[in-house]
């Protein structure tokens, strides 16, 4: 009992962590929009990201998971030893990826488009260097059990970012109005999305520092013969993580290689990524109701059928999910100003990418099974199907769009995204109920869809020139679909804290 006490306690430490720092990077996205001059700018600052979040998977090359496999094997070396060889295999990793770039800079910022600003392109390499390098003292706090000292790390990071973002972005435009002469000798008005990358770059190189301990109070200890056989169990992760996150980023790196015109493809490259940004609301929300709700809905099945915890679980998620989509689509007249107005020609993507989200959180959700059956092969071949789906509708249907429509080629990215969870997350369900059998409520979670679906086109269908008229009517769709919950699936009392209320008042 006491272990799965701490194992709650760190789960809900990592994932707090976890949320409030996505929620606060989120939160930067209406200040880059408003305080960028061009939307090109931002889509430059969505490639490079894309960019950095797949070389960041690479220089990592599963590691972090053989590090644990190794150090958690009393069979195997001390774990010291085995964090010092996974150490000292990463820095130089991570030395070498820099120097490579340095070597290749010009050609390659020629052929990013940022030949005139080659800086951009080594603050990057340096950036994803430093977090691959610091990916490991990371994954050795979470082996020493120290929660509270790695979620302090991650916000740190975060406030350091966000901190300089707006020194850089809103307080020196704002200084330079007042005394111009106390910053020409370090800021330059011109120079855009380059403070966004020396922010991370601080940010980050400050948490490289505070990592020291970690790096240096050990018993260093190389052993070759160790690495290799880390190397052998690591590497098949590395495909499919490449795999993993490719699905998700390939559309902004692809976008400005399918268009002609670079320029054009960078402004509709940032018009999609802002707009892909408030759909990550989806994101946020089904991540807080995993660690939020999963642990209740397991702790009141401990002692049934765990296959149906499984399927209330999967339930409700999509219920709160297909709730969130409703919420943010029927008041997407207020949260489009999360980004700038020059943005909102791309507001069409975003009821297709949260869906897309849904769909991803579901397959995510359906992933149990092969977990527990120990067939992990199968998330790498989905992991590999998702790739191929992604790569061929962008491939063909951004130059496609561009070339002979008057559609928007980022929509191709949008319904590519679309396509590809929904078929895994059908193949997955349908693969899954062959090896691990688990008897979802499919009629309930169909009314809900039909619902929700029903609620949302009578909303887009009916339309109210009044901006009040039309977020009053949408709240009343909105409010039949929560009334429909309360009566059907999750009825006033059984909501733990008021149904303690309820009882207290009777």
């Amino acid at each position: 009992m006491a272990g799965m006490k701490s194992l709650v306690k760190d789960t809900a430490i990592y994932g707090v962590s976890s949320i409030v720092g996505r929620f606060l990077n989120w939160c930067l996205v209406p200040l880059y929009t408003y305080k960028l001059t061009t939307t090109g700018e931002f889509g430059i600052i969505t490639n490079l990201y894309a960019w950095m979040a797949l070389l960041l998977v690479i220089l990592t090359y599963g590691l972090e998971t053989g590090f644990f496999r190794f150090a958690n094997d009393p069979k195997q070396e001390n774990p010291q030893t085995v964090y010092s060889t996974c150490l000292t295999s990463l820095s130089v990793t991570s030395v070498l990826f820099v120097l490579i770039i340095f070597l290749f800079l010009t050609p390659i910022s020629t052929a990013l488009e940022l030949k005139e600003h080659p800086e951009y392109i080594a603050m990057t390499a340096i950036i994803i260097a430093m977090d691959a390098f610091c990916a490991l003292p990371f994954a050795y706090l979470r082996y020493q059990k120290r929660p509270i000292r790695f979620a302090i790390l991650k916000l740190l990071f975060i406030t350091l970012n966000i901190g300089l973002n707006l020194f850089f972005l809103v307080v020196c435009p704002w200084l330079q109005k007042i005394a111009p002469a106390w910053l020409s000798w370090f800021y330059n008005p011109e120079y855009g999305i380059g403070y966004i990358l020396i922010s991370n770059f601080i940010g980050t190189f400050i948490v490289l520092l505070t990592l020291f301990p970690e790096i240096f109070r050990i018993h260093w200890h190389f052993r070759p013969d160790l690495l290799k056989r880390i190397l052998r169990y690591s590497l098949p992760l590395l495909i499919l993580g490449i795999a993993g996150i490719m699905s998700q980023t390939i559309d902004k790196i692809l976008y400005p290689l399918l268009i002609e015109n670079k320029s054009i493809a960078m402004e509709q490259l940032g018009i999609y990524g802002a707009n892909y940004k408030i759909a990550i609301v989806m994101v946020m929300f089904t991540q807080a109701f995993r660690y939020a709700y999963e642990p209740f809905i397991f702790a009141q099945h401990q002692l049934t059928d765990k296959t149906q915890a499984y399927a209330d679980a999967m339930k409700y998620f999509i219920i709160f999910g297909l709730l969130i989509f409703l919420g943010v689509m029927f008041y997407i007249d207020i949260l489009r100003y999360f980004i700038a107005p020059r943005y909102f020609a791309g507001l069409k993507v975003v009821p297709v990418i949260m869906m897309a989200e849904l769909f991803f959180g579901i397959f995510f959700n359906l992933s149990l099974w092969y977990k527990l059956t120990d067939r992990t092969q199968w998330g790498a071949y989905f992991s590999v199907l998702g790739l191929i789906i992604t790569l061929l509708i962008n491939i063909i249907f951004i130059p496609y769009f561009y070339n002979h429509t008057t559609i928007p080629p980022y929509m191709a990215c949008a319904w590519a995204a679309f396509i590809c969870y929904l078929t895994l997350m059908v193949i997955s369900w349908a693969v899954g109920q062959h090896y691990y059998p688990i008897r979802y409520d499919m009629r309930t979670i169909s009314i809900y869809f039909l619902l929700a679906l029903s609620l949302y086109a009578i909303a887009m269908w009916i339309p109210f020139e009044n901006i009040l008229l039309r977020l009053g009517f949408k709240t009343i769709l909105l409010l039949i679909y929560i009334i429909y919950l309360l009566k059907n699936d999750l009825p006033l009392k059984e909501i733990p804290y008021l149904n303690r209320y309820l009882k207290n008042k009777q």
